[in-house]
């Protein structure tokens, strides 16, 4: 656990001068104990779960928390059944009259509650609220006989930062504490006029930019199938509250990995889409008017049926381009599944930064095994300039010097977690860049996009199949790495997290006598790959991600179904 390369040896770009002030921050205390307090009263008495031990003893036994859900029947058969179902079912047996609004809710936020309690993947839980908005569904089917829309019904769940109406929203800087968002930002707002239901919004780190989830308003967020290990970053919480099934999908965010890791740490599948096609306006975060490399929005879940059902859905019902300029009008494309005799697929192996640990190489192999006994005709790609990729998009996220995250996290002088002082040190920290300067950076950036185009049309490539980490969920406040995750959004390319249905075996996944003898090709990598050790992560999830064509969304979510569905035959659903 203790690296020879320490985290801190990184920390030569920012002094953090202007952040941290303890007599400012003492005026915020007594308004985030409150805060805290109150999540802590939202679980509701029903829902507590007597644990079988401490939940300290539980993390030093990596407790698999859903296993242990299903073995101890934690819930009802019948709360397992609708929480084991995907929106389409659970909106037709609403609609047939098989369950009610107010039944299904009350199903997921025991489920979420239970998940919380395990994994701390709330900020805050309003369970009367959704069962109130329930019993609204329900009215309004009663009358009419008919569903308000095709997600009538649906629990989902809801990134804090995504501005809710009439609740805070902080996006996990203390200063914001008080920042009561008059109404909901365009993507919960088109989700709840088309019938989901809301009860919980989930965790985030401070500044949004770690794939861990520690700030002052929480503590770390767990991996639900090993609760020592963290469910990732920045939608820490929906990563955890999504695999343990508290919700029928979750809408994240990601700048550099931000759905995508906590899909792959926690259990589930996330789409990052394309850019431009799900709405962001109305969130709270620190990239307001910031172009240079851009987040999206996009959906997290236990089946790709579900990823495709919040995106179509969402797009073809919703409309947001209506109330969002910045999106292309472009509505969801039905692509049926491809024959996996007609695919081509680049598979990395490695990005050249730092190497995969034993079970992501064993979960590649697997998959590309699994894809050529299928048909697909597999390409090892070498991808070129990753190097110049990862340090462009880090300096692109730290280009205004870190002046905006100074003024927000300066002006409660709040405490710097361990990975932020990480993620403020990216690129050139506090150096403000000139105009030609981000220009110089957009030119590269655009040249990368038509390097690895190019490499995709000469060579008649479908997809990009690549580690989405280079280890499987790490320990809380060790993770530092996200070069397999960032290289797509400065190529912004969509791409999609699927589980191998494979965990991690501490017998098997050992480092090699040859992994023994690699020569670290730099302290990242010598920090990251240290860290691995078999025995400290049993039964983790062994994700991989697909990456189609720029606005091929649609093409890379039919590719998922059947590399998950058929050939890798995963069910999150079944236990």
């Amino acid at each position: 656990m203790s690296p020879v390369i320490s985290y801190e040896s990184f920390l030569v770009t920012e002094s953090f001068e202007g952040f941290e002030d303890p007599e400012k921050f003492k005026n915020y205390v007594p308004k985030l104990e409150k805060y805290k307090k109150d999540l802590e009263e939202s679980v509701l008495d029903e829902y507590k779960v007597a644990m079988p031990k401490p939940i300290d003893e539980l993390v030093k036994d990596q407790l698999d928390a859903v296993d242990y859900m299903y073995n101890e029947k934690l819930l009802t058969p019948e709360e397992f059944e609708i929480t084991d179902s995907t929106a389409s079912k659970i909106a037709k047996n609403i609609g047939d009259g098989k369950w009610s609004a107010v039944q299904v809710l009350k199903a997921f936020a025991h489920r979420g509650t239970v998940a919380h309690q395990f994994t701390n993947c709330a900020l805050q839980i309003f369970v009367d609220e959704g069962i109130k908005r329930a019993k609204e569904l329900d009215e309004y089917q009663k009358k009419t006989g008919k569903l308000v829309g095709p997600l009538h019904g649906v629990p989902v769940s809801l990134k804090e930062h995504f501005n809710y109406a009439g609740k805070v929203t902080h996006s996990g800087y203390v200063s914001l504490i008080d920042n009561v968002t008059e109404k909901f930002g365009v993507t919960p707002q088109i989700l709840y006029d088309l019938g989901a239901v809301f009860y919980i919004r989930t965790t985030q780190p401070q500044t949004l930019m770690h794939l861990c989830s520690e700030s002052n308003y929480s503590d770390v967020t767990k991996c639900p199938f090993n609760i020592s290990l963290s469910s990732g970053g920045s939608s820490s919480g929906e990563g955890a509250v999504v695999s343990f099934g508290g919700s029928v999908f979750g809408i994240g965010s990601d700048i550099g990995g931000s759905i995508r890791s906590p899909a792959a740490f926690s259990g589930c599948f996330g789409l990052r889409p394309t850019t431009h096609r799900v709405s962001m306006e109305g969130s709270t975060s620190s990239l307001g008017g910031q172009e240079t490399i851009q987040a999206v929005f996009g959906p997290l879940a236990r089946t790709v049926e579900d990823i495709e059902t919040m995106m179509k859905t969402y797009l073809n019902e919703g409309k947001p381009w209506n109330s969002d300029a910045s999106l292309i009008c472009m509505p969801w494309r039905d692509v049926p599944k491809p024959n996996a005799k007609d695919l081509t697929i680049a598979v990395i192996r490695d990005d050249g930064l730092v190497s995969p640990s034993p079970p992501i190489r064993r979960g590649v192999n697997t998959v590309v095994d699994k894809l050529k006994e299928a048909g697909v005709k597999i390409i090892e790609f070498t991808p070129p300039n990753t190097k110049l990729a990862y340090e462009t998009i880090n300096k692109m996220y730290n280009c205004d010097g870190n002046e905006t995250n100074r003024k927000m996290l300066g002006k409660s002088g709040e405490p710097l977690v361990q990975l932020t002082k990480w993620s403020l040190n990216y690129g050139e920290g506090s150096k403000m860049f000139s105009v030609p300067e981000v220009r110089q950076l957009h030119m590269t950036r655009d040249a990368l996009r038509n390097e690895y185009n190019k490499f995709m049309a000469d060579n008649n490539v479908d997809f990009i199949l690549s580690p989405a980490y280079n280890n499987v969920a790490p320990h809380p406040r060790e993770v530092y790495n996200w070069s397999y995750t960032a290289l797509f959004n400065i190529l912004d390319l969509p791409t999609l997290v699927l589980q191998t249905g494979l965990k991690q075996d501490p017998e098997v996944d050992v480092w090699t006598e040859k992994d023994k003898k690699h020569k670290y090709r730099s302290n990242l990598e010598q920090l990251e790959n240290e860290m691995y050790k078999p025995e400290e992560f049993k039964h983790a999830p062994i994700a991989i991600q697909l990456s189609g064509r720029r606005y091929h969304d649609e093409e890379v979510v039919a590719a998922g179904k059947v590399i998950a569905d058929d050939i890798l035959k995963v069910d999150l659903l079944k236990h």
